[in-house]
């Protein structure tokens, strides 16, 4: 992936979680996860996928999840509809559930918790159910409207970058779990509603 971006854009940067940070004065950046899921993977469980995204500045602009064992793919882009490949295909879209109390949670693990578990334990009480597992599936099926809410912890800009696109270009947000924008700098929570209705009512079980 990197040979062809510094091929095909050999003025944007490029971060990854393998290999650090390429030209860092650049505008526009690519971020690059081949493997999220890695414990998924090793363990031969399908959900792994790789993410890329592109940032102009701080802003996540495009970005893709694809899911290689089941073919599947979201490509969201600022101010475009996501896309969806895969299954039956087509347009993505969030589903409209605003009430916290009809909705689906889920988050990959509560290993990734630690002692912001309590703050996610009271939005778990208000949902409708919970599950666990994932990784950037979960936020996947969220632009398919089969997962209402996903609030995990311990993101690196690697594992969110290129949901921030897909879930709102599905009709969705994404925020830290105070319901602030995402950043390279961000505390690593990450919140993502499919009816962003659910937004106020879940910051205000997460904030501290």
């Amino acid at each position: 992936m990197r040979a062809v971006l510094s091929e095909r854009f050999p003025d944007h940067g490029i971060l990854g979680e393998e290999f650090g940070l390429d030209r860092p004065d650049a505008r526009f950046r690519w971020v690059l996860d081949p493997i999220d899921g890695t414990r998924a993977f090793i363990t031969g469980r399908p959900t792994f996928g790789t993410l890329i995204a592109l940032l102009d500045g701080d802003a996540p602009i495009v970005g893709v999840i694809d899911q290689p064992v089941t073919g599947e793919r979201w490509i969201g882009a600022a101010g475009r509809a996501t896309v969806f490949r895969g299954g039956l295909g087509g347009q993505a879209g969030c589903r409209p559930c605003p009430r916290l109390a009809d909705a689906e949670l889920s988050c990959t693990s509560p290993e990734m918790l630690g002692p912001m578990e309590p703050r996610w334990r009271r939005l778990a009480a208000a949902v409708r159910r919970n599950y666990w597992g994932g990784d950037c599936y979960a936020h996947g099926l969220a632009a398919l409207g089969q997962i209402d809410v996903v609030a995990e912890c311990d993101m690196k800009v690697w594992d969110w970058a290129a949901l921030v696109p897909v879930i709102e270009g599905a009709g969705g947000r994404v925020t830290d779990w105070a319901g602030q924008p995402l950043r390279p700098d961000s505390d690593g929570t990450v919140l993502s509603v499919g009816d962003p209705a659910l937004l106020d009512q879940a910051v205000a079980l997460l904030r501290a």
